[in-house]
């Protein structure tokens, strides 16, 4: 049985990504920050697609270094290491930067940055004792690769998540665990929902839609699979063209 994490997997990319790792036969644990229900609805049909045993549902704040290391820990000890992280949970908030506020700054970056060192740390090493050739996800944006106005605290945390995974990505090259970062475009999920004139931003991207989660799941659950064993250090869009 191969257990692998998927954070913030209550809803949106993240639920979509738990699903499609469960129709590959991975035993899926789930996180949630906040919607535990949730999570666990998508722990229960994980658990229905795959055959595995139903897994754990973890609940912490990616934010609070303490609590996502006990978390984490006292998992790996009672289940066993994972196969794999995709590390999906984040946050926004929005803002042109002359009135971008402190507080905005540090939730996104404290969340979406560090809170990647915060999920990793307590789960690299269990992959490396057992001998795991595993894999590694994050999700960055395409507001990390190209910058996106209101969104200068979003996209320097998801360019650091870039930088990030890139560096990971040498360090364990040779114990064969894969690292590589999924960058989306505009995605119907909830944040999508919140832009203005949606239809003026479709016609900024060459395939005039929006993107689905299953599209981004399709390319993290390609990432899992053995014919992607030589693929690492690389961030691959899912943007319909925008750049």
């Amino acid at each position: 049985m191969k257990r692998v994490l998927v954070t913030g997997s209550s809803r949106g990319i993240g639920r979509a990504v738990a699903l499609r790792l469960a129709q590959d036969g991975y035993a899926v644990v789930t996180h949630a920050v906040r919607n535990a229900d949730a999570a666990r609805e998508t722990a229960v049909e994980c658990a229905r697609i795959s055959g595995q045993p139903e897994q754990p549902v973890l609940v912490f704040d990616l934010a609070d270094r303490a609590a996502t290391t006990a978390a984490l820990e006292a998992d790996i000890a009672a289940n066993g290491p994972y196969f794999g992280i995709v590390a999906n949970a984040g946050v926004n908030a929005d803002a042109p930067f002359p009135i971008l506020e402190g507080d905005a700054w540090d939730k996104v970056i404290d969340t979406d940055l560090t809170g990647l060192y915060n999920l990793l740390k307590p789960v690299v090493m269990p992959m490396i004792s057992n001998r795991i050739r595993g894999r590694i996800v994050t999700l960055s944006s395409v507001s990390g690769v190209a910058g996106n106005r209101g969104q200068v605290n979003y996209s320097a945390a998801k360019a650091g998540v870039i930088g990030a995974t890139k560096a990971l990505a040498v360090e364990l090259a040779k114990r064969g665990i894969t690292v590589n970062a999924v960058a989306p475009g505009v995605i119907e999920t909830e944040m999508a929902a919140t832009i203005e004139e949606p239809e003026l931003v479709k016609r900024a991207i060459p395939m005039r839609r929006f993107g689905t989660p299953e599209e981004v799941a399709g390319v993290v659950a390609f990432l899992f699979r053995d014919e992607a064993a030589y693929i690492t250090r690389q961030v691959i869009s899912v943007n319909g063209g925008l750049f």
